[in-house]
């Protein structure tokens, strides 16, 4: 039995977790929304997605320094690090705003990719400070915690805007300022996270690459990266094939927002299912579930069916993030697990940057029925695998 004082130590310092990636997830939503604007009007259309994509770059760059800090420091340093780049970040991106500046822009939202690194890394924290058999609601817990943060940031950027006009600053100035202001909230939260101590930099001479030779390791990468590139390049393309097939914006905002609550809203119940069946077969219904969403994408026609494709589409992620996430917290050794967690997020991100670019280019090439098609092939192969190395 574990006593009171270790049971609210845990919980004090799962919902500082959790506190910090609601308000990571917040600085995240509205410096993409933002940043695409301004990028759009400065760079061209072509070009909107540059500074998304430095934070996207970003975050793959933070997963492996931070996991490092936390293999030699702790993860309460690699927090209280992640997010303190990310405050300076905001604070960049305001400047930025205010002078018009893109590529000031763009070292902006790469030193927030950072910090959103961080908040992504605390899953992991969150389930070291349980037992095995309940790791996966740990992370279950942290990841729909971020739901909050995405869907409440973006509502933060109209009131900022209207903060700019009182004082006379840009609107997407002040709506920075909102998101640096989440990150320095984020550094106070840091400050309740567990401190874990690191492993003083896991096996001499190992590098992550080899790491990643470990089955479960090189399983759960296999799975979080694809479910990641399904899930980035249809959701990138589909407001963009929405507009050009005539629906308005607020049907583009609903099918967004049944995707956002696929991705997040169900995550507790992924994390019991992890700790009740396993890994493997949460990462195959995750797999099948994005092949799934990605036919209804391709050939369903009407904007119900593309919603309902949309939601499948972030639970299928869900499933495979969680799922991929409880495999390496669960089957890893110590020693190595936090190298491990760092290299397989920089891959995942970095696969992510990958989609995001490639998405619009097979949109413009193919339709929306093509991209849903490559989806569904890239879903398909590893749950092949997944199945036949059972």
């Amino acid at each position: 039995m574990l006593r009171a004082g270790t049971i609210d130590r845990r919980r004090r310092a799962t919902r500082a977790l959790c506190a910090g990636t609601v308000v990571m997830n917040a600085a995240m939503g509205i410096a993409s929304a933002v940043s695409t604007i301004i990028a759009g009007a400065q760079l061209g259309t072509a070009w909107a997605a540059v500074p998304n994509t430095a934070g996207v770059v970003g975050t793959g760059l933070g997963a492996l320094l931070l996991s490092r800090g936390m293999n030699r420091w702790g993860r309460r340093a690699g927090l209280l690090l992640g997010y303190g780049f990310a405050t300076a970040g905001g604070s960049a991106a305001t400047l930025a705003a205010i002078h018009q500046d893109a590529v000031g822009l763009c070292v902006g939202l790469l030193l927030l990719g950072i910090g959103n690194a961080g908040a992504q890394l605390s899953r992991y924290a969150a389930a070291e400070m349980y037992p095995s058999h309940r790791r996966g609601q740990a992370i279950g817990v942290v990841v729909w915690a971020a739901t909050l943060g995405a869907v409440g940031g973006p509502l933060l950027i109209a009131p900022a805007a209207a903060l700019g006009g009182l004082l006379g600053w840009p609107g997407p100035a002040c709506a920075f300022l909102a998101a640096a202001t989440c990150c320095a909230v984020g550094v106070a939260a840091g400050f309740g996270a567990p401190a874990g101590a690191g492993a003083g930099g896991g096996v001499p001479g190992v590098r992550p690459g080899r790491l990643l030779r470990v089955p479960a390791a090189r399983s759960a990468l296999l799975v979080m990266a694809s479910a990641q590139v399904v899930m980035v390049g249809i959701m990138t393309a589909a407001p963009l094939d929405m507009h050009h097939h005539g629906a308005g914006l607020g049907m583009v905002g609903a099918v967004l927002s049944a995707h956002t609550l696929g991705m997040f809203v169900l995550s507790p119940v992924t994390g019991r299912l992890v700790d009740r069946f396993g890994t493997r077969p949460v990462m195959a219904s995750g797999l099948a579930t994005l092949v799934l969403s990605s036919a209804v994408a391709a050939f369903g026609e009407g904007d119900p069916l593309r919603m309902a494709a949309l939601f499948l589409l972030g639970y299928g992620w869900n499933l495979c993030f969680v799922g991929g996430s409880g495999q390496i917290t669960r089957q890893l050794p110590a020693a190595d697990r936090m190298q491990i967690e760092g290299a397989v997020d920089a891959a995942v991100w970095g696969a992510a940057a990958a989609a995001s670019l490639a998405s619009t280019a097979i949109l413009a090439a193919g339709g929306f029925a093509a991209l849903g098609v490559v989806g569904g092939v890239l879903a398909l192969l590893p749950l092949v695998l997944l199945v036949r190395r059972r």
